[in-house]
């Protein structure tokens, strides 16, 4: 990969080039949105990104539970062509929706119908790791490791670059661009920079519920090859710390099995509690299927899953070359597995704008960060109004507007269980394959209203050939 280009011909190099902070998954599509409009794209990152699937530092987090859901995975290969191929080559699943699924809802459980929509299934390192390998392949693509943003280049009316410093010898070096776009998730410092800019503190919201994740990796048994993702919800209408437990089919013949709890529920990092908690969340049937498994590591916790958006679009002025993406935007508690579709909607929403205004547009950044703000809402709306329900939870109340929502969402979520139209609808919202407003239709509201017209089913949805592991499994011990 060639070195940044430090010459110019007749047009400003800020026209020319673009500087990306942030190399994760935000970063390299923003880099795939932006390469077929500049000539020059610069990706900044603190980490030294592994040159196979494996864990950074930079995402403690990548050791739970990612679902990309078919509405992102659909725009990341529209972005960046031949990735869902990379992915299954690579040892990734191709999981139809909800026919390999078995889910607990808070309504019941979700009857397995023919695919209505689809999920990537692997680990987080291998997701993240092909993109990279994608997106770093692209022309004019550069990426500076070990290196970290210092301040904007530029005033309040327009940013014109970025200071970095190399994090080895401590060097910095003044990247001009005619766009920077922050994609340094969680930790990302632009709220300060604007401050220091001149411009107004950008309002923030947050919803927390004190969820807490664990994680563990065990040996798949023999004859699960295609064994559904099984999943037990908590449920916010109970008055109780909300529980859940995931079981995720990952490469190399694994399971990967994430449990979480609200404030006054969590797990801990015990592996001699690991399974136990599976067992009292409202099903044990992940602690069933994860008995006498082998467990491959360790138990992974985390605790930073808190819900933060910052209202960027609402500033009355933002600044000319700069915008912000993915979760330096808004973060949610991952238990929903929204965080990487709606980058990848995002980045989409980049690329959308590039059409219609070049990289050195005035308009350009403003345009693209109003259009981020609707991409981030739907997956907002799902995260906090359910969280917020929990005992302990931190953050404003809904209006009732939203109150009266969410009873229709639960309405709607019971129909589903009974209902293949309706569960099409909702499976494809929350997939984020279509918008929120298609489950207001008149056709909809009437069939919740008729409701989900089938007894419910009275355990997982499981077939005998499933389940047979377990039965040889017993047989040999």
């Amino acid at each position: 990969m060639h070195q940044p280009n430090r010459t110019t011909d007749h047009r400003p190099a800020r026209h020319r080039r673009a500087v990306i902070l942030g190399a994760g998954m935000t970063g390299m599509l923003a880099a795939a949105a932006l390469a077929p409009h500049t000539d020059e794209i610069i990706l900044v990152d603190r980490d030294e990104l592994p040159p196979e699937p494996a864990p950074r530092k930079g995402l403690p987090q990548a050791r739970h539970a990612h679902l990309l859901w078919s509405g992102g995975a659909r725009t990341i290969e529209s972005l960046l062509p031949g990735t869902h191929q990379r992915w299954l080559e690579a040892g990734a699943r191709r999981i139809a929706l909800p026919t390999g699924l078995a889910s607990l809802s808070p309504q019941g459980w979700i009857r397995r119908w023919p695919e209505m929509q689809y999920l990537i299934a692997c680990t987080r390192d291998l997701l993240d790791w092909v993109v990279r390998e994608q997106a770093l392949a692209l022309p004019g693509v550069t990426l500076l490791r070990r290196t970290e943003p210092v301040t904007l280049l530029g005033n309040a009316r327009h940013v014109t670059g970025v200071r970095v410093r190399d994090t080895a010898d401590g060097t910095e070096q003044d990247l001009e661009a005619g766009l920077v776009v922050d994609a340094t998730g969680r930790g990302s410092r632009i709220p300060q920079w604007l401050t220091d800019l001149g411009l107004p503190r950008v309002h923030e919201e947050v919803v927390d519920s004190g969820l807490v994740y664990a994680t563990r990796i065990f040996r798949a048994p023999d004859g699960t090859e295609d064994f559904p993702v099984v999943n037990v919800q908590a449920d916010t209408r109970e008055p109780v710390p909300g529980q859940t437990a995931t079981l995720v089919p990952i490469e190399d013949r694994r399971w990967l099995v994430t449990l979480s709890g609200t404030r006054g529920g969590e797990p801990t990092k015990d592996p001699a509690l690991f399974e136990p908690f599976a067992r009292q969340v409202r099903h044990p049937v992940v602690a069933d299927l994860i008995t006498d498994a082998e467990p491959l590591t360790d138990v992974t916790v985390t605790r930073s899953t808190v819900n933060r958006r910052r209202y960027y679009e609402r500033l009355a002025t933002w600044p000319a070359g700069l915008t912000v993406l993915g979760d330096a935007v808004a973060t949610y508690n991952p238990v929903y597995g929204h965080g990487m579709s709606v980058a990848a909607h995002s980045a989409q929403a980049l690329r959308t704008e590039l059409t219609r205004h070049p990289l050195d547009a005035s308009e350009l950044a403003r345009r693209v960060q109003r259009a981020t703000g609707k991409a981030v809402d739907t997956a907002w709306a799902l995260a906090t109004g359910q969280d917020i329900l929990y005992p302990g939870a931190t953050g404003t109340q809904p209006p009732p507007a939203a109150r009266l929502l969410r009873a229709y969402m639960d309405r709607v979520a019971l129909t589903a269980t009974g209902r293949p139209a309706v569960a099409r609808a909702l499976i494809s919202a929350m997939t984020l394959s279509r918008p929120l407003t298609t489950l207001a239709t008149p056709d909809m509201m009437i069939a919740a209203l008729r409701g989900p017209g089938r007894r419910p089913l009275t355990g997982p949805p499981l077939t005998t050939a499933e389940l047979s592991f377990q039965h040889a499994r017993r047989a040999r011990s």
